[in-house]
């Protein structure tokens, strides 16, 4: 008996063609636990403008994105020329809880090198404390290749205890013997027991 050969014919879902960034956005939700038909979504969102801000906040307001979908987002993002990437909110990923997200956030901010700078500074120079500090962990976190001429910046001029301390904290890390001094003076600045104890750990850290 011959055998007879079943032609099966293959379904190909043809993907939308999305002509504002909402429809994208709408598909996106709409498409939840399909990693394929999100990935599309997350790629044409990022074309149009204010893709970019979008996709940040996929990543925030869904604390619980599956690990997958969100490094497809974080690799789309770090693919944006540093001009157009939302580099301010994605420093505000390294604010949030979920641990993973926040390593998604470094290593993106570390994709666009020297175009993170003007953000830092930004915040290093502002009146805003908590901002100051943030700018410092941020810092500390990307490992940026002028970090610790910015903290030195910053350690020769604040006048606020927190804030120094923090930067002192990164300095232990990143600091050279040269800096020692700097560190030194911040005794006499602050006056405060626990700065001695931090000045000192730091150096002896720096030192080795």
């Amino acid at each position: 008996m011959a055998l007879v050969k079943k032609h099966i014919q293959q379904v190909v879902e043809e993907l939308p063609q999305f002509s504002t960034l909402e429809e994208a956005v709408k598909y996106y939700h709409a498409n939840n636990e399909k990693f394929d038909e999100q990935g599309y979504a997350i790629e044409q969102i990022e074309m149009f403008e204010g893709g970019g801000e979008e996709l940040v906040k996929l990543l925030v307001d869904n604390p619980y994105v599956d690990k997958d979908t969100a490094s497809k987002i974080a690799s789309i993002l770090a693919k944006m020329d540093g001009s157009r990437a939302p580099i301010e909110s994605i420093m505000g990923l390294l604010k949030v809880r979920n641990a993973y997200i926040r390593n998604l956030g470094i290593t993106t901010l570390q994709s666009y090198g020297d175009a993170i700078k003007y953000y830092i500074v930004k915040f290093l120079i502002g009146d805003d404390r908590d901002l100051r500090i943030f700018a410092i962990n941020v810092l500390g976190d990307v490992n940026f290749a002028q970090s610790r001429d910015m903290l030195i910046e910053l350690l020769e001029k604040e006048a606020d205890i927190n804030v120094a301390m923090t930067a002192v904290d990164y300095m232990a890390e990143i600091g050279e013997v040269q800096d020692i001094p700097l560190l030194e003076t911040l005794k006499s600045r602050f006056q405060d027991p626990y700065v001695e104890f931090a000045i000192d750990t730091a150096i002896r850290s720096i030192r080795g």
